[in-house]
């Protein structure tokens, strides 16, 4: 019986099989429509940690060199972007809530866009905002820039004929 021949010949296969199944662990290409529903759901698990009061959540959906706009000076990076908003987590109830109504996604797949409503905790319209992800190595979509534009309770123009 020749037990090193046996073992050789067996890790020949094993190695064998590891080079043809390579390809065959690449997961398929995702759609742009599957991308864009990534991005949707994590912009709504993003406004959840607002819902739920979970500051702790929160640093996770932001890239660590993120831009937002919150006030006069940009906030950078997540620790600085972290620290600007934890004022929003220190009340019991939630001073807004927002949702995703767009979202679009580069055919790269790398970068997308979502925007949507932001509400007083009445419901009322205050403001749009606008997110601009990334899909980091890391295989998980982050807010890149984040910036919102109050809602105008102004007379809107009339619209002008062609």
């Amino acid at each position: 019986m020749n037990v090193g021949g046996d073992v050789r010949i067996r890790f020949a296969l094993l190695a064998m099989s590891v080079v043809l199944c390579s390809g065959c662990a690449t997961p398929p290409a995702l759609s742009r429509a599957d991308l864009e529903m990534q991005v949707a759901t994590r912009e709504r698990a993003f406004a959840q940690t607002m819902a739920e009061r979970n500051f702790a959540a929160f640093p996770d959906f932001v890239s660590a060199e993120a831009i937002f706009f919150t006030g006069p000076t940009p906030l950078r990076g997540r620790d600085q972007v972290s620290a600007g908003w934890k004022r929003f987590y220190d009340r019991p109830a939630a001073p807004f809530s927002w949702q995703p109504e767009t979202v679009e996604v580069l055919d790269s797949g790398t970068l997308a866009i979502s925007s949507g409503p932001v509400r007083d905790p009445a419901g009322k319209l205050i403001a749009t905002f606008t997110s601009v992800w990334r899909l980091e190595q890391s295989g998980v979509w982050r807010v890149i820039f984040d910036k919102g534009n109050p809602e105008c309770d102004c007379a809107k123009p009339p619209v002008k004929a062609p």
